[in-house]
């Protein structure tokens, strides 16, 4: 994640994702980008981000069954948005792919970001739990569209 990875960093941590990801991910385009295969075919991966997306597809298995049972507190959702950034962070640190590839992360890494800060309150108390389920459909697209050796989607909540 070489080009925009300190500006990525910096600005998903730091400001609303609703504007990162309506202006750093639509490249100047009305619609927003959606997630491609790599003609066809899952995009590579690296060690970085298949442990990174691990620790993410673990802590939504965590948290989900509390959160769709109406159990999960405002400190469940507070860590689990935590260990989601850190793993995000983690991530722009440590991968480094194809630029090709690295664009379609960037969608995944968007919608991360966006659930994470849903589940921990900055999207209004009643939307923590959508934070969750967001996160686990970025995972679940993440795992569709990228090589991650014996990855196993999430079950979501009907």
């Amino acid at each position: 994640m070489k080009i925009i990875t300190a500006l990525l960093l910096s600005t998903a941590l730091a400001a609303p994702l609703a504007g990162l990801a309506a202006t750093a991910h639509d490249h100047g385009s009305a619609v927003p980008q959606q997630l491609q295969l790599n003609a066809g075919k899952k995009w590579d991966t690296d060690a970085p981000l298949r442990q990174a997306m691990s620790a993410v597809r673990q802590s939504v298995a965590q948290i989900l069954p509390a959160a769709h049972a109406g159990k999960a507190t405002p400190a469940d959702y507070d860590a689990f948005g935590q260990a989601i950034h850190q793993q995000v962070a983690y991530m722009v640190e440590n991968c480094k792919l194809p630029a090709a590839a690295d664009e379609q992360l960037h969608i995944v890494v968007a919608e991360l970001m966006a659930g994470a800060e849903a589940a921990q309150g900055q999207h209004g108390e009643g939307e923590r739990a959508a934070g969750v389920v967001r996160v686990a459909k970025a995972a679940n697209a993440y795992g569709k569209h990228f090589s991650h050796q014996g990855w196993k989607a999430l079950e979501l909540p009907h």
